[in-house]
């Protein structure tokens, strides 16, 4: 009986901070939306089709009770089969050697297991499989030719993820002497030659260094998205063919927890997307749930997040998105190369359904989008 009682008064508090109307913009220009908020999702860049199926699914049951799950892994999957900005999915950025692999992630915010593959080159379905790995093995990371043939034995086919465009992609790259690529510290100079590579002596690398290697308008857009029902049940999951001309066997920070997806049913969740070998560095997507955690809002999380890389790498890109179980979001992010005209992300709940929102990075940072009541 006590049990009973405390979950209502926990439904009833839910249902009282997602309690109804409209949406404004105060006279400071923060936008606070009034209205319900929960169930929600949520992901990275404009990819408005992958929302508009994740919320589709998660409105199968009341309040989206019981399918945050199939909602996330649906609506990467859709990300994934439209290859969004040709970053998700197959056909996307080839590594050195033009192959194209993907990574990806699904975690549970109720019980923090987790199910990741990585450097996947011949199964297309790579959330899919990330689910497979969760709900299937007590492991948490698949990677490599042993993730593909877990991927076969639970029923995925084998397929080539590269096409005539990232053949021609790998093409033009190695005819310009495969500029830019990841490589330093080597012998033949990487800002000339595609090598073969070998380590400098200690006397040598002064004479030789490369550039960094940026990201760019197409060389990014990893999807990253959080689902959470009227409970505040929480997904999140990530899918990316990462970044262009990387060295092979690279893992970004798609399918690292922490990374670039986190979720605690207890607090919320965060999502980012960027420069994944720098984030990883950083774990900001842990960093913005533990800030919420010790009472930072939202928006305070994610800036957090965000400042804490700023302290220690002078040019990259990131956003991060944080939402707490009650579906109250704040986003953060900051701009070198692909962030320099802003961020935009899909939103969707009952206030107002797949909604498209867009920060500006030179300030770097959004108001709390909350509930008043």
């Amino acid at each position: 009986m006590k049990f009973a009682v405390e979950s209502f008064w926990l439904f009833w508090l839910t249902s009282l901070v997602s309690a109804a109307t409209t949406s404004n913009v105060t006279s400071s220009g923060q936008t606070r939306i009034t209205g319900q908020l929960l169930p929600m999702v949520i992901n990275t860049w404009p990819f408005s089709d992958a929302n508009e199926e994740a919320w589709r699914l998660l409105n199968l049951s009341k309040g989206g009770i019981g399918q945050t799950r199939n909602a996330v892994v649906g609506g990467i999957s859709e990300c994934e089969r439209l290859q969004c900005d040709k970053a998700v999915g197959y056909g996307g950025n080839p590594d050195e050697r033009g192959d194209t692999s993907l990574d990806a992630l699904l975690m549970d915010g109720s019980t923090m297991d987790v199910g990741a593959v990585a450097y996947l080159r011949r199964i297309r379905s790579a959330i899919k499989v990330a689910r497979h790995v969760l709900e299937n093995t007590r492991h948490s990371l698949l990677v490599g030719n042993g993730a593909e043939d877990f991927a076969n034995a639970m029923g995925f086919s084998n397929e080539s993820l590269n096409t005539p465009e990232t053949r021609a992609i790998w093409q033009n790259w190695t005819v310009h002497n495969c500029q830019r690529n990841f490589w330093q510290n080597v012998y033949p100079d990487p800002k000339t030659s595609c090598g073969p590579y070998q380590p400098l002596t200690l006397l040598d690398k002064d004479a030789i260094q490369s550039d960094p290697t940026e990201i760019g308008p197409n060389n990014h857009d990893t999807v990253t998205m959080a689902a959470i029902d009227v409970e505040g049940n929480i997904h999140v999951g990530t899918s990316t063919n990462g970044l262009r001309h990387t060295i092979p066997g690279r893992v970004g920070d798609a399918s690292i927890p922490g990374s670039g997806a986190y979720a605690d049913n207890e607090v919320g969740a965060a999502i980012s997307t960027g420069n994944g070998d720098i984030l990883m560095r950083f774990l900001p997507s842990l960093l913005a749930v533990e800030a919420m955690r010790a009472g930072k809002t939202p928006a305070e999380a994610a800036d957090l997040a965000v400042q804490r890389i700023r302290k220690r790498v002078k040019s990259f890109d990131a956003a991060i998105i944080a939402v707490d179980r009650f579906g109250t979001y704040g986003v953060a992010c900051h701009g070198t190369y692909v962030f320099t005209k802003g961020f935009s992300y899909m939103v969707s709940n009952p206030a107002q359904p797949k909604r498209k929102e867009t920060v500006d990075c030179t300030t770097g940072t959004t108001s709390d989008h909350q509930v008043i009541w």
